[in-house]
């Protein structure tokens, strides 16, 4: 059974032996291979169920007549595209550009369709079938495409959204807020503004509130709407007063920390107040707005009203898992949840209606960001999967996983590995629909940015995934059609004249990495990271000019934070040092990193003592002076800085497998956005940053 069953295994694309992050050689078991194939959807509880299970999934692949085709076929430009299955040379066809443009043809002499040398969706009719050619361009828009010359220096900020404040915010970062922290950036010399996810979540379960567990990635999070900017503050003044919420959004506005349920509730409150107002109001400007309003609607399509349906029947139904509804209701195209849409029709709009404020209001941050001269502008944050609750599953099931979660194999981070809870696309789903959800989420992810970054980006290649109940040790690594997806972010990415951002991050084969780089897809170098054989920090000019550059992440300490060792108190405090670690070993340890970081930036004037350095030993402003400064100089061609560590903060965003004793996606800027670089130590910086960006390094060219 065991050779039937590796068979098995790899036509349905799972990865019997890999490497782990310390270069090790693994292996699938038996046992693993079992579980990953039934929670697959390919039975193997005998021989018998073996060999049905291939037979089957030779099915799936298999396209040896045209009626069996795939709905799109992406490839390249400028290449002749082989068909699914062989068809005679000569065979006539006719093709209709993106464009509108009408072209008729033959095969050549291997049965391919002759190269077509402009990228876009063309649809082409062969042997009385259509389907869509996906012709991508070589490479995604880049940073020199944004910048207009060759090497790009650019620079930009990273924030959190929902940390940014001004007054009348209700305690949660909206995009007004976000549009003068673009324009600020901007007019000091930033080219980007990269932000955390804005995914639509579950205004029924408010208490879910990470941004990296959306309900759907194909729409935006309502809570981030500022409506003041679409339909002007005395209406929103009039529904907080009619709501009674005034007093209880200062409240939430003074807080250090985002209440997510509090301010949730509060805003979705004063938002229905603000809807009816919008609905029963008659004048010609009110008039004007719903027809913007209904224009929405009509092109936001299935994928809108299908998640305002989901919002509206977690509201009536109470918030839960849509798994456990109804049968009737757990088929988002059935009779029964389109007779709901119609009883519930002024709930179905309202969840529309936000979702028009919040997209508005992040068109004009956008906007706002290229006017005070942004090259690229907003960088969006795609996560890698979705709450298997939300309603991304519910409305496209065929294209998701169900059963198996998204997480990583056990690394030297986490000796357990991890399980995030996540549900990703199916493989054979996404081919059978023409990879329409992708697409999709793609086209959603650029539709209000200059750039996206793409979370895990891996998982375009092979995911972990674990059976669901099943610790994280007991997954495996399953394939995906990583160049055809490549094809489409590159399709996407110039449509949208977007640059692509890549976390490659961790286990990463390094075959992928060339393919991203040979996409255009910027990868991601991380100061702490960036370390020569022996420990050292490198160099700023041996660092790539293939990716971004930047000092940390959301999920690591800020360069404060390192100087200061507060990333160490927090994981000895929650206990997530492991076993061989102590609070003493690991500062010890961060004694001798500090000098070595000091050594690299230049910062060691005499000889440090030979234990290293203390944070006592070294003002914090000095080292992230020296930082940015040393990224500055790196040949990459963007350099991204956190917000965090522009103002010189110790703590980070979010500490990976800790509990709520960590504030995870919840801390909060101490100033409004207006005068968030107003101190003249970070106005300096910025400057300096500015400067040091549009020197080009000696040997470059401009």
């Amino acid at each position: 059974m065991s050779t039937a069953l590796h068979d098995l295994s790899r036509a349905a694309g799972l990865l019997l032996d890999w490497e782990d992050s310390d270069g090790v050689a693994c292996r699938l078991s038996d046992a693993a291979q079992h579980r990953l194939l039934n929670h697959l959807g390919f039975p193997t509880e005998s021989a018998a169920a073996i060999a049905d299970s291939r037979r089957r999934l030779e099915k799936l692949a298999a396209a040896s007549t045209p009626q069996e085709w795939p709905p799109l076929v992406a490839t390249d430009v400028d290449h002749p595209i082989a068909l699914p299955s062989p068809l005679p040379a000569g065979t006539p066809f006719s093709l209709v550009l993106e464009s509108g443009e009408r072209r008729q043809g033959r095969l050549d002499d291997q049965g391919r369709v002759p190269a077509i040398a402009v990228f876009g969706y063309h649809e082409l009719a062969i042997e009385q079938v259509e389907l869509t050619l996906a012709v991508a361009p070589s490479r995604c828009f880049t940073p020199a495409d944004a910048a207009g010359v060759e090497p790009a220096r650019l620079w930009g900020a990273a924030v959190q959204l929902y940390a940014l404040r001004r007054e009348g915010d209700g305690g949660l970062g909206d995009t007004q807020a976000l549009a003068e922290c673009a324009r600020l950036l901007g007019e000091l010399g930033a080219d980007a503004l990269a932000i955390s996810p804005t995914h639509a979540m579950f205004s029924a379960a408010v208490e879910h509130y990470s941004p990296y567990s959306p309900s759907s990635r194909l729409l935006c999070n309502v809570l981030h709407c500022a409506p003041e900017t679409l339909l002007g503050q005395e209406a929103v003044t009039s529904a907080q007063a009619q709501s009674a919420q005034q007093e209880a959004l200062s409240g939430l506005e003074a807080e250090p920390l985002v209440d997510w349920p509090a301010a949730a509730r509060s805003k979705l409150a004063w938002l229905r107040f603000l809807y009816d107002d919008f609905i029963a109001r008659d004048d010609d400007t009110t008039r004007a707005l719903r027809e913007r309003f209904q224009a929405f609607c009509h092109a936001g399509g299935t994928a809108l009203a299908l998640h305002c349906r989901f919002e509206a029947l977690q509201q009536t139904r109470g918030a839960g898992d849509w798994h456990a509804w109804p049968e009737a209701l757990r088929d988002a195209q059935s009779d029964a949840v389109e007779a709901f849409a119609q009883a519930h029709t002024l709930e179905v709009s309202f969840h529309a209606f936000l979702q028009w404020l919040v997209a508005d209001g992040l068109d004009r941050a956008q906007h706002t960001a290229r006017e005070a001269g942004m090259a690229v502008g907003l960088i969006a944050d795609l996560a890698v999967g979705v709450d298997p609750a939300g309603s991304q599953t519910w409305s496209r099931p065929a294209e998701m996983l169900d059963g198996l979660s998204i997480g990583a194999p056990p690394d030297l981070f986490n000796a357990e590995g991890q399980n995030w809870g996540l549900a990703a696309f199916s493989p054979w789903g996404l081919a059978r629909s023409g990879f329409q959800s992708f697409i999709d989420m793609l086209r959603a992810g650029f539709a209000h940015a200059g750039g996206l970054r793409i979370d895990h980006v891996l998982g375009l290649s092979r995911l972990w995934l674990v059976p669901q109940g099943a610790p994280a040790s007991d997954g495996g690594y399953l394939r995906y059609p990583s160049d055809a997806l490549l094809r489409l972010v590159a399709l996407e990415s110039w449509r949208h004249r977007a640059i692509v951002i890549g976390e490659d991050l961790g286990t990463v084969e390094a075959s992928f990495r060339d393919a991203l780089a040979a996409r255009g897809v910027l990868g991601m170098q991380v100061l702490w990271f960036e370390q020569d054989e022996d420990g050292g920090f490198l160099p700023g000019p041996r660092w790539s000019p293939r990716a971004l550059a930047t000092t940390t992440t959301h999920d690591l300490p800020t360069v404060a934070g390192w100087w200061a060792g507060r990333d160490i108190e927090w994981r000895a405090r929650l206990g997530l040092l492991k076993p061989e670690q102590s609070d003493a070993s690991e500062a010890a340890a961060r004694r001798k990193a500090r000098r070595q970081l000091a050594d690299t930036l230049g910062l060691l004037h005499s000889p440090p003592p030979p234990t290293g350095l203390d944070a006592a030993d070294m003002a914090a402003s000095t080292v992230i002076d020296a930082c940015l400064d040393h990224l500055a100089a790196t040949p990459a061609p963007l350099a991204l800085i956190p917000v965090e560590d522009l103002l010189g903060l110790e703590e980070q965003p979010n500490l990976p497998n800790s509990d709520e004793r960590h504030p995870n996606w919840r801390r909060r800027l101490s100033a409004d956005s207006a005068t968030l670089f107003g101190c003249p130590e970070t106005r300096q910086r910025l400057e300096r940053l500015t400067r040091a960006r549009r020197e080009a390094p000696e040997g470059d060219t401009p």
